[in-house]
């Protein structure tokens, strides 16, 4: 499977589990000029901005370590656009999830990370 193919499934397995979880999808692969959120989606009234990552190989970490401060950053700046493009939205709260599609298992393995670039607690 190309990488594109890849990512497209993990992304449609990924959606099917939010959903089973109880997010409702708002938008999936919102693009604009500075990039691309995968899945925007409410989770009661906090709006989730979710990254998900598709692994076929460890070589380079899990794909939760994969997300780094300039991906980060990224996402934050993609949020605020997309929030601008959208004023209808009003939630109290927004936050960063990221779903592992992990195609390394048998089956694949799906991880959520709520909070996911929260710092964490001391």
């Amino acid at each position: 499977m190309s990488r594109t193919g890849l990512g497209r499934a993990g992304e449609a397995q990924a959606a099917r589990f939010l959903e089973a979880q109880g997010y409702v999808l708002l938008a999936r692969n919102w693009r604009i000029r500075e990039g691309e959120l995968d899945i925007v989606a409410r989770e009661g009234d906090t709006l989730a901005f979710v990254e998900v990552k598709s692994l076929r190989t460890r070589v380079y970490g899990a794909g939760e370590e994969r997300i780094d401060a300039r991906k980060q950053q990224q996402l934050a700046l993609l949020a605020e656009r997309f929030l601008a493009a959208h004023p209808d939205l009003a939630f109290r709260q927004c936050r960063f999830d990221v779903v592992v599609v992990d195609y390394t298992q048998r089956p694949a393995q799906i991880r959520l990370y709520r909070h996911a670039f929260d710092p964490p607690n001391q």
